[in-house]
Protein backbone atom coordinates (compact mmCIF):
# COMPACT_ATOMS: atom_id res chain seq x y z
CA UNK A 1 0.00 0.00 0.00
CA UNK A 2 2.84 2.36 0.91
CA UNK A 3 4.61 1.48 -2.31
CA UNK A 4 1.46 2.21 -4.34
CA UNK A 5 0.97 5.62 -2.73
CA UNK A 6 4.64 6.51 -3.31
CA UNK A 7 4.37 5.37 -6.93
CA UNK A 8 1.22 7.43 -7.45
CA UNK A 9 2.87 10.46 -5.85
CA UNK A 10 5.94 10.07 -8.07
CA UNK A 11 3.74 9.66 -11.16
CA UNK A 12 1.75 12.74 -10.20
CA UNK A 13 4.91 14.79 -9.71
CA UNK A 14 6.32 13.58 -13.02
CA UNK A 15 3.10 14.45 -14.82
CA UNK A 16 3.02 17.87 -13.17
CA UNK A 17 6.60 18.60 -14.17
CA UNK A 18 5.97 17.42 -17.73
CA UNK A 19 2.86 19.59 -18.05
CA UNK A 20 4.69 22.59 -16.60
CA UNK A 21 7.56 22.14 -19.03
CA UNK A 22 5.17 21.80 -21.95
CA UNK A 23 3.28 24.89 -20.86
CA UNK A 24 6.51 26.85 -20.47
CA UNK A 25 7.61 25.80 -23.96
CA UNK A 26 4.25 26.82 -25.41
CA UNK A 27 4.48 30.19 -23.70
CA UNK A 28 8.05 30.70 -24.89
CA UNK A 29 6.82 31.20 -28.47
CA UNK A 30 6.92 34.95 -29.07
CA UNK A 31 3.61 36.62 -29.89
CA UNK A 32 3.03 37.78 -33.45
CA UNK A 33 2.99 41.49 -34.33
CA UNK A 34 -0.72 41.12 -35.19
CA UNK A 35 -1.41 39.65 -31.73
CA UNK A 36 0.43 42.52 -30.08
CA UNK A 37 -1.49 45.04 -32.20
CA UNK A 38 -4.80 43.43 -31.22
CA UNK A 39 -3.74 43.42 -27.57
CA UNK A 40 -2.88 47.13 -27.80
CA UNK A 41 -6.30 47.80 -29.29
CA UNK A 42 -7.96 45.93 -26.43
CA UNK A 43 -5.98 47.94 -23.89
CA UNK A 44 -6.97 51.13 -25.69
CA UNK A 45 -10.64 50.11 -25.68
CA UNK A 46 -10.34 49.32 -21.96
CA UNK A 47 -8.67 52.70 -21.37
CA UNK A 48 -5.83 50.91 -19.58
CA UNK A 49 -3.56 53.91 -20.11
CA UNK A 50 -5.45 55.73 -17.35
CA UNK A 51 -3.84 53.30 -14.91
CA UNK A 52 -0.30 54.33 -15.79
CA UNK A 53 -0.70 57.75 -17.44
CA UNK A 54 0.94 59.55 -14.51
CA UNK A 55 3.55 56.91 -13.73
CA UNK A 56 6.55 58.98 -14.82
CA UNK A 57 5.66 62.24 -13.03
CA UNK A 58 4.59 60.31 -9.92
CA UNK A 59 7.87 58.37 -9.76
CA UNK A 60 9.89 61.54 -10.37
CA UNK A 61 7.94 63.28 -7.58
CA UNK A 62 8.38 60.38 -5.14
CA UNK A 63 12.09 60.19 -5.89
CA UNK A 64 12.48 63.93 -5.38
CA UNK A 65 10.53 63.76 -2.10
CA UNK A 66 12.72 60.91 -0.84
CA UNK A 67 15.92 62.71 -1.79
CA UNK A 68 14.70 65.93 -0.16
CA UNK A 69 14.22 64.15 3.15
CA UNK A 70 17.89 63.23 3.31
CA UNK A 71 19.30 66.27 1.49
CA UNK A 72 17.60 69.26 3.09
CA UNK A 73 20.29 71.67 1.86
CA UNK A 74 19.59 70.82 -1.78
CA UNK A 75 15.82 71.29 -1.97
CA UNK A 76 15.97 74.08 -4.56
CA UNK A 77 18.41 72.11 -6.71
CA UNK A 78 16.39 68.91 -6.39
CA UNK A 79 13.23 70.71 -7.55
CA UNK A 80 15.07 72.03 -10.60
CA UNK A 81 16.59 68.62 -11.31
CA UNK A 82 13.14 67.01 -10.97
CA UNK A 83 11.90 69.19 -13.83
CA UNK A 84 14.86 68.14 -15.99
CA UNK A 85 14.43 64.46 -15.13
CA UNK A 86 10.66 64.61 -15.77
CA UNK A 87 11.30 66.19 -19.17
CA UNK A 88 13.97 63.58 -20.04
CA UNK A 89 11.74 60.69 -18.97
CA UNK A 90 8.47 61.98 -20.48
CA UNK A 91 6.73 59.35 -22.56
CA UNK A 92 8.41 56.38 -20.93
CA UNK A 93 5.04 55.29 -19.51
CA UNK A 94 4.34 53.93 -23.02
CA UNK A 95 6.74 51.12 -22.10
CA UNK A 96 4.14 49.96 -19.58
CA UNK A 97 1.48 49.78 -22.29
CA UNK A 98 3.84 47.87 -24.58
CA UNK A 99 4.64 45.42 -21.79
CA UNK A 100 0.97 44.92 -20.98
CA UNK A 101 0.21 44.27 -24.66
CA UNK A 102 2.95 41.61 -24.81
CA UNK A 103 1.50 39.94 -21.71
CA UNK A 104 -1.98 39.84 -23.27
CA UNK A 105 -0.49 38.55 -26.53
CA UNK A 106 1.25 35.74 -24.64
CA UNK A 107 -1.85 34.80 -22.65
CA UNK A 108 -4.30 34.82 -25.58
CA UNK A 109 -4.02 33.59 -29.14
CA UNK A 110 -4.07 36.09 -31.97
CA UNK A 111 -7.58 34.96 -32.92
CA UNK A 112 -8.83 35.26 -29.34
CA UNK A 113 -7.48 38.80 -29.18
CA UNK A 114 -9.18 39.69 -32.46
CA UNK A 115 -12.43 38.17 -31.19
CA UNK A 116 -12.13 40.24 -28.01
CA UNK A 117 -11.62 43.42 -30.05
CA UNK A 118 -14.74 42.57 -32.05
CA UNK A 119 -16.68 41.88 -28.85
CA UNK A 120 -15.59 45.08 -27.10
CA UNK A 121 -16.84 47.07 -30.09
CA UNK A 122 -20.37 45.63 -29.77
CA UNK A 123 -23.01 47.37 -27.63
CA UNK A 124 -22.64 44.66 -24.97
CA UNK A 125 -18.86 44.95 -25.08
CA UNK A 126 -19.13 48.73 -24.68
CA UNK A 127 -21.48 48.24 -21.75
CA UNK A 128 -19.01 45.83 -20.17
CA UNK A 129 -16.18 48.33 -20.61
CA UNK A 130 -18.26 51.07 -18.99
CA UNK A 131 -19.89 49.07 -16.21
CA UNK A 132 -17.19 46.58 -15.22
CA UNK A 133 -15.04 49.08 -13.27
CA UNK A 134 -18.11 50.07 -11.22
CA UNK A 135 -19.07 46.43 -10.68
CA UNK A 136 -15.53 45.59 -9.57
CA UNK A 137 -15.41 48.58 -7.20
CA UNK A 138 -18.80 47.65 -5.72
CA UNK A 139 -17.72 44.01 -5.42
CA UNK A 140 -14.53 45.03 -3.62
CA UNK A 141 -16.53 47.24 -1.26
CA UNK A 142 -18.94 44.37 -0.55
CA UNK A 143 -16.04 41.97 -0.01
CA UNK A 144 -14.39 44.36 2.46
CA UNK A 145 -17.65 44.82 4.36
CA UNK A 146 -18.23 41.07 4.42
CA UNK A 147 -14.68 40.44 5.66
CA UNK A 148 -15.13 42.98 8.46
CA UNK A 149 -18.42 41.41 9.59
CA UNK A 150 -17.01 37.90 9.28
CA UNK A 151 -13.88 38.84 11.24
CA UNK A 152 -16.06 40.20 14.05
CA UNK A 153 -18.04 36.94 14.06
CA UNK A 154 -14.83 34.87 14.17
CA UNK A 155 -13.51 37.07 16.99
CA UNK A 156 -16.77 36.51 18.89
CA UNK A 157 -16.44 32.74 18.52
CA UNK A 158 -12.83 32.85 19.73
CA UNK A 159 -13.94 34.79 22.82
CA UNK A 160 -16.89 32.44 23.45
CA UNK A 161 -14.68 29.34 23.18
CA UNK A 162 -12.10 30.88 25.51
CA UNK A 163 -14.85 31.77 28.03
CA UNK A 164 -15.91 28.09 27.99
CA UNK A 165 -12.35 27.35 29.11
CA UNK A 166 -12.62 29.94 31.86
CA UNK A 167 -10.31 32.40 30.14
CA UNK A 168 -11.60 35.85 29.28
CA UNK A 169 -9.84 37.57 26.44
Amino acid sequence: MKYLSKALLAAGLTLGIALSAGQAMAQAKPPTPAAIAAAKEILELKRANTIYANAVPNIVQRTMDTLMQTNLNYQKDLKEVAEVVAKNMAGREKEIGDGMAKIYAQDFTEQELKDLVTFYKTPLGQKLLNEEPKAIASSMQYMNQWAQTFAEEVNGQFRAEMRKRGKAI
